[in-house]
């Protein structure tokens, strides 16, 4: 944890916290064989799901919301110091890949900067000035949205930055891991998801780290799926960026249209390698630029696109 002495009661605070709780009966876990620990450790991690599972009805109406934003052109913005700010730097990151996310669609910013992904910032979380300073260097707008990430549902860098992204008209989302957290009480959607006590007392990246990246993971992913970035369970608009990904979009045509190899490589050729559009042309019986104009009349979803190509 970061010392802070220029806030005198931030121990009494801290004692306060679900996360921070110090937990008598692994006081002595340092003693234990190393399978028993990890056995401890992997029954702790066993627990993050249910938890996560308690607080369903409020994620869903968090993506919902997201997704009504996104489909307007807003972008999806995560706000977090240390590991939560990494966890939605991750996220971000690997949203363009997957989804074929254009460059600034899902953004991740982390207290401090690039620097605080791999170094300690000291003082960055502390400070909500940073977290506006960052905001307005989007050029934040009412269709954006901003999920401030914090374990302890206080983290000055996370509560300014959901603040004034709020008082901007954007969506605000608050994604904690105590109840009654500053942070989901100033955003529009506050999500608590209650992880319990770390096997070692405050260290957050544990099993609160755990539950952010699986709620992050639902927010990303069921956002993309209600913006048409998947054709059932398929990825249809990763990115093929290298030979891994071209080969994964060779198999993901053959799989959405049940044709032979040869045809599946015409239709990629045909398309320039977008999977949406060479699964246009196989279905529909189109060429590539009649596939092109159907998705973008059907705003990118591909099961709209194949009715209209069927109307």
């Amino acid at each position: 944890m970061t010392s802070t002495p220029h806030h005198p009661d931030l121990r009494s605070q801290l004692e306060t916290l679900t996360t921070e709780a110090f937990r008598p009966e692994l006081a002595e876990i340092d003693q234990l064989p190393t399978l028993d620990i990890a056995r401890l450790m992997n029954g702790e991690d066993a627990a993050v799901p249910a938890a996560v599972a308690e607080r369903l009805p409020e994620i869903a109406a968090a993506i919902d919301a997201i997704a009504a934003r996104m489909a307007r052109g807003g972008r999806l913005v995560y706000a977090g110091a240390g590991t939560a700010g990494r966890l939605g730097v991750l996220d971000a990151s690997e949203c363009p890949p997957t989804f074929n996310t254009a460059p600034g669609q899902v953004v991740g910013l982390i207290a401090g900067g690039p620097d605080a992904m791999v170094t300690s910032i000291e003082g960055a979380e502390d400070s909500p000035e940073l977290a506006r300073a960052d905001l307005d260097a989007l050029g934040l707008t009412a269709d954006d949205t901003v999920v401030g990430v914090s374990a302890s549902g206080r983290t000055p860098y996370a509560v300014g930055a959901v603040e004034h992204a709020r008082s901007l008209g954007a969506l605000t989302v608050g994604l904690a891991c105590n109840r009654d957290s500053v942070l989901a009480a100033a955003a529009e959607h506050g999500i608590e998801v209650v992880s319990g006590p770390e096997l070692l007392t405050g260290s957050t990246r544990l099993k609160a780290g755990t539950a952010q990246k699986l709620v992050l993971n639902m927010l990303s992913t069921i956002t993309m799926i209600r913006l048409g970035k998947t054709y059932g369970n398929l990825m249809v608009d990763v990115r093929a960026s290298n030979e891994k990904l071209r080969a994964r979009s060779r198999r993901i045509v053959a799989l959405a249209t049940g044709a032979a190899d040869d045809a599946v490589e015409r239709a990629l050729t045909a398309t320039d390698g977008e999977v949406k559009h060479a699964i246009l042309v196989l279905l529909a019986d189109v060429d590539g630029p009649t596939a092109a104009r159907l998705l973008t009349e059907s705003g990118g979803h591909l099961r709209t696109a194949l009715t209209a190509a069927h109307d």
